[in-house]
């Protein structure tokens, strides 16, 4: 009978000791999972401020090189830019036109996989090169973002202004 009862308290011990290993398990996967995010997340707002720059000085080249081969870029009151060469068109035309002097604000991020968005909103100025006019500039933004040999890309960008032009 002391033998039953010494079996019975041994393989209890060893279930609670499985239960608690395989929630140890569960939430270092739960960790794992959120700092990955978190980088990926990172990286994204790095591209980003790459893309601000590449705004802010006016380089087409360089917000060129954040898109995918097949990106596409949506302007306002504009024809889109489709692949890497149309996207650098319209980028060249859109700073033949205007200098943008413009700060981006990350409102959300969500990563699923190779794929995510990005909702900004950016405010500052736009000096029109014809009349050298600088006129106040805000816009909200949606980037989708595909993860192409490791690194994350814009795959599409839309904006629309949120305040009348001045």
């Amino acid at each position: 009978m002391k033998k039953i009862i010494l079996m019975g308290a041994v393989l209890s011990l060893l279930a609670a000791c499985s239960q608690s290993e395989t929630k140890e398990i569960n939430n270092d996967n739960t960790q794992n999972i959120q700092t990955m995010e978190k980088q990926e997340k990172q990286l994204i707002e790095n591209v980003l401020g790459e893309y601000e720059k590449s705004l802010n000085t006016s380089d087409a080249k360089l917000a060129q090189s954040l898109y995918t081969k097949d990106g596409i870029f949506m302007p306002t009151e504009a024809p889109s830019g489709i692949g890497s060469e149309g996207i650098l068109k319209s980028y060249e035309y859109v700073f033949s036109q205007i200098q943008l002097n413009i700060e981006f604000f990350i409102e959300e991020i969500e990563v699923e996989g190779d794929m995510a968005f990005a909702v900004t909103s950016s405010k500052g100025t736009t000096l029109i090169r014809a009349t050298g006019d600088t006129i106040p500039e805000a816009n909200r933004e949606l980037f989708v973002f595909e993860k192409v040999d490791g690194e994350w890309k814009i795959a599409r960008y839309m904006f629309n202004k949120t305040e009348p032009k001045g």
